[in-house]
This record gives C-alpha cells, sequence and structure tokens, in this order.
C-alpha cells in the first residue's frame, strides 16, 4: 500500500487494481482516513468490496467527434468497472460522479437497468440516421455485474430486433452467453466483436486486470465465437512499454489460431488520473523496471506522461512508437490478421411496431 491518508490503512484491496482513493479532480474537499479503534484492537483488515447503485438515464446514446475514432456514437450499460484494469482511460470519468478514479471506479458501480427502454425511444425518433453503435468504449459491458443486471444484453436485443449494427468490445468472457443474439445478428452482417488480451502471462494479467477473465479464457472466447460464426477482432491493447511489449507477435498467433479475422493495437494512455495510478502499481509491482516503462512513455509524449492531442494520442509518436507499430504491422500480416473488416450493414434498420402502432395493410 502507499501513504495515502484517504483510505484505510488496514484495508486489504484483494483483487483490485488500484492501490489508493483521492478524490476526484473536481471535489473542493480531500479526504483523509480517521480510525475508530476497532480495526486497531481487532487487528482484521478490511476487504474493499463492489456497491452497485442505479440510475435512470435520459438518453445512452453518446456521440462523438473525434478523429482518432472509428465510430461516432456508443452505449455504455454501466459506469465504473470490476475488471479494476489499472490503466483503463475511463477511470477519470468517475470523477464526474463526484468519485475517485482509484478504489471508487472499481468498487462503486453504476447500472442503468432503463437503458434499452431508453436506447429503443432514441432509435425511433424520426430524426435518427443509423450508423453502428459501439458498446464498450468507456467500461466493459460484459464486468461481472452484467451477470445480474443483464442490461448489456437486453441492449443487443434491441439492436437485434431494429436490425441496428452494433460493434462490441470486451475483456468479459460473459460475452459467450449473449451468442444466441450476436450469430443471427453476424448471420445478418451486423455485428463484429473485438476481444481485448493485454498479456498472455497469467501473473502479470492477475495484477494488471484483476477481475478480468484470465488470458487463456479470453483465447476460449475467441474461439466460440469464432466457431459461431461472429467477426472476432483480437485487440492487442494497451501495449505497455518495457512491459507487454515483447509479446505482440505471441499474442497475434494466438488470437489467428484461435479464430480471429482482424487485430488492431493501442499504446498505453495515461489520462488525468491515471497516470498517478499506474505509477504507484508499478512503485508496487514492478519497482526496477518502471523507470524504463515512464520514460517510454514519456518520449512518446514530449516529455510528459501522457499527450491527448488527435492523431497522436493512441499510439505515440517517435522511433519507439514507430518500431512497435512496424512489428505489430509485420506480424499481423504474417497471421492474416492485416485485412480491413466487411463494413457493418445498415442498410437493414427498421423500428419494430410499437404497442399501440398502427399496423400496415401492406
Amino acid at each position: 500500500m502507499t501513504g495515502d491518508a484517504s483510505i484505510d490503512p488496514a484495508l486489504r484491496p484483494a483483487g483490485r487494481g488500484a492501490r489508493s482513493n483521492r478524490a476526484g479532480r473536481y471535489e473542493a474537499l480531500q479526504r483523509r482516513y480517521e480510525s475508530d479503534g476497532w480495526a486497531d484492537a481487532t487487528g482484521q483488515a478490511t476487504v474493499a468490496r463492489t456497491r452497485t447503485q442505479t440510475e435512470v438515464p435520459r438518453s445512452v446514446i453518446t456521440y462523438n467527434r473525434s478523429p482518432d475514432l472509428p465510430f461516432d456514437r456508443s452505449v455504455n450499460p454501466y459506469r465504473g468497472c470490476e475488471h479494476g484494469c489499472i490503466y483503463c482511460f475511463a477511470r477519470p470519468s468517475h470523477a464526474w460522479l463526484g468519485l475517485s478514479a482509484g478504489l471508487d471506479f472499481e468498487t462503486r458501480l453504476i447500472a442503468r437497468p432503463a437503458a434499452p427502454e431508453v436506447l429503443a425511444r432514441e432509435l425511433r425518433n424520426p430524426r435518427y440516421r443509423v450508423r453502428p453503435i459501439a458498446i464498450g468504449t468507456n467500461t466493459d459491458p460484459y464486468q461481472p455485474i452484467e451477470t445480474r443486471h443483464r442490461v448489456t444484453r437486453a441492449c443487443l436485443q434491441v439492436l437485434h430486433d431494429f436490425g441496428h449494427p452494433v460493434a462490441v468490445v470486451t475483456k468479459g468472457s460473459l460475452v459467450e452467453r449473449d451468442i444466441d443474439i450476436l450469430a443471427a445478428m453476424a448471420a445478418r452482417g451486423l455485428v463484429r466483436v473485438g476481444i481485448s488480451v493485454t498479456t498472455l502471462k497469467a501473473d502479470l494479467a492477475r495484477r494488471l486486470e484483476p477481475r478480468a477473465p484470465a488470458p487463456a479464457r479470453r483465447l476460449a472466447t475467441i474461439r466460440a465465437l469464432s466457431a459461431a460464426g461472429v467477426p472476432v477482432r483480437i485487440m492487442v491493447s494497451p501495449v505497455i512499454p518495457a512491459l507487454t511489449d515483447p509479446e505482440i507477435e505471441t499474442i497475434l498467433a494466438e488470437g489467428a489460431a484461435a479464430g480471429a479475422r482482424a487485430a488492431s493495437w493501442i499504446m498505453l494512455r495515461l489520462p488525468r488520473e491515471v497516470s498517478a495510478l499506474f505509477r504507484e502499481w508499478l512503485a508496487e509491482h514492478y519497482p526496477a523496471r518502471a523507470g524504463r516503462v515512464m520514460a517510454r512513455l514519456r518520449e512518446m509524449h514530449g516529455g510528459r506522461d501522457y499527450s491527448a492531442d488527435w492523431g497522436r494520442r493512441m499510439r505515440g509518436q517517435g522511433p519507439y512508437a514507430q518500431v512497435v507499430a512496424r512489428r505489430f504491422e509485420l506480424a499481423a500480416r504474417r497471421q492474416g490478421l492485416d485485412r480491413a473488416q466487411p463494413a457493418l450493414r445498415t442498410d437493414l434498420f427498421r423500428p419494430p411496431p410499437a404497442p399501440g402502432d398502427q399496423l400496415s395493410l401492406f
């Protein structure tokens, strides 16, 4: 643990990525833990448990105009993510809720059970113009609480019923539960799935992504989806300098063997609070490599931990970034993963009749 005064020093964050829980950047006050004496008296550690709340969103389709992204709209069924990936670029979004990007992000989650109903309403708007929707662009739609809340499945069912194209990104093996919907959509050219594999080393994955499925389990998910006819892209994401970058070629080879049809990669990004959280994590788990990892990152971002400039933020710049890009390019070509994925169909979009609608005679 660190010397962070915002958490109980007796806290045992088993299965968690973050090692601290500092207040969000919008908060006027800082947190300081004060013991009531009971932990000192019993000597028992406190476990960081997951708590889930629900919210009713006014809208669920989020639009973006970023030239770095291959989609212009997305749906996120959950806020926060129990997978606890220490590098997650979405962690700073928890500050909008008055929560910490640290332990709060992975233990205080928000489910949106009304999202499917709101999504259907937005798709029925006469002014809506169909383009592929991305699911899983901020937090993982198949994190563990989806088992209970089933918001992602219900959203997929809406998109299936409307004939709407969707691209799903996940680390979660729970996506296999929805193969019935995904396979039916794939047969109509309406879906593709991206599976993120950061490392093939189980010990490293457990530290980086403590509650995400093991690497071998993710490869099994690629096999299951591919066998069902669902187009799968393996995502080497993120590439962490001096830690996971030696595995690029092996990850692509294993992904191709499992049935992936395409591949992509993103360099490690450390926006806002993620930088301090990641450096804390490095100091605890890989202190001997911490200097080298951060030096490589700063080389790619003009001496800073991260630069958010469009066109550079996803992959960095400079000699090291160029070497990684070239290695990925050659390995993807060798494995037959360098082909572009077919465009998702938009011509099948048809809002189904709503209760009370006048039915057509023809």
